[in-house]
């Protein structure tokens, strides 16, 4: 028994649902976690996704910024959000699922990006992703006796060397600085988590899920982050079959800065 889970930061679900309808036409995940809808609840495009047979929609939205939500074809169930550094922010979601005879706690992450100067005397927006990092190092890959664990979302944060273009041109570059790097690695180490995203795909392969915008040949110059991560308990580890970076589609209508990457599971 397979099970599919994609995350992607959409930047505006209302804006992007004409390329969200294809790619669940085309891929049909059984989740897709979104990050960055910008929109209210009660903004919510749910009735597309409902027709394409995702009936069950867990969102924690905001008006115009941040925003997450769960788009599942299957049960969601103990449903919450964590506020993270107490600024009100939606910045995560999380719930339980059922497949293969696992129960599975899924958390579903947008970190702050942390503005364009990585020091936090100067730039609040710094200092809010590294707080932020600092609260995500609490949370425990086994927190749950008897649930499995998948982490995913954009982290914002590209920590290994062959996750950026240039490791020497980006350590002063925000997403790339040691302290974030080093942050983000402390997270991993101290929840236990495994990146599958790595497992499946060692160092030294580049792995990209974000371009910016700002480049005027994306695809060219391929100048590209790894900000999208997928985690999971070590339970789950030897049932990854496969991860996919859906790079096509930052060439999509109207793209999203971010592409899908998706874990497919044997459970």
């Amino acid at each position: 028994m397979s099970l599919t889970i994609t995350t992607w930061n959409i930047n505006s679900v209302r804006l992007r649902m004409p390329i969200v309808e294809q790619f669940l036409t085309r891929y049909s995940p059984d989740i897709l976690c979104l990050q960055e809808t910008k929109c209210q609840n009660s903004e919510f495009p749910m009735e597309p996704l409902k027709a394409l047979g995702y009936d069950h929609i867990l969102i924690h939205g905001q008006k115009g910024y941040h925003g997450v939500a769960l788009v599942s074809r299957l049960p969601l169930a103990e449903d919450y959000s964590t506020d993270y550094c107490g600024v009100g922010d939606s910045r995560h979601i999380s719930a339980i699922f059922e497949k293969g005879g696992k129960r599975i706690r899924l958390h579903n992450f947008y970190v702050p990006a942390g503005g364009d100067e990585p020091d936090r005397a100067i730039n609040p927006k710094f200092g809010h992703k590294l707080d932020f990092l600092e609260e995500m190092k609490l949370l425990k890959e086994n927190a749950e006796p008897g649930v499995s664990s998948i982490l995913v979302g954009d982290l914002n944060i590209a920590p290994l060397e062959n996750d950026v273009w240039s490791h020497k041109q980006l350590l002063k570059i925000v997403s790339h600085t040691p302290v974030e790097t080093d942050g983000m690695k402390e997270v991993i180490a101290r929840g236990a988590w495994l990146d599958l995203m790595r497992q499946y795909r060692p160092e030294p392969e580049k792995i990209y899920t974000w371009w910016s915008y700002r480049a005027k040949d994306w695809d060219a110059a391929d100048r590209g982050r790894r900000l999208d991560h997928i985690w999971s308990s070590a339970d789950l580890g030897p049932a990854l079959e496969e991860i996919t970076v859906l790079r096509e589609a930052r060439g999509w209508d109207r793209p999203s800065d971010h592409v899908p990457v998706t874990a497919r599971f044997a459970l």
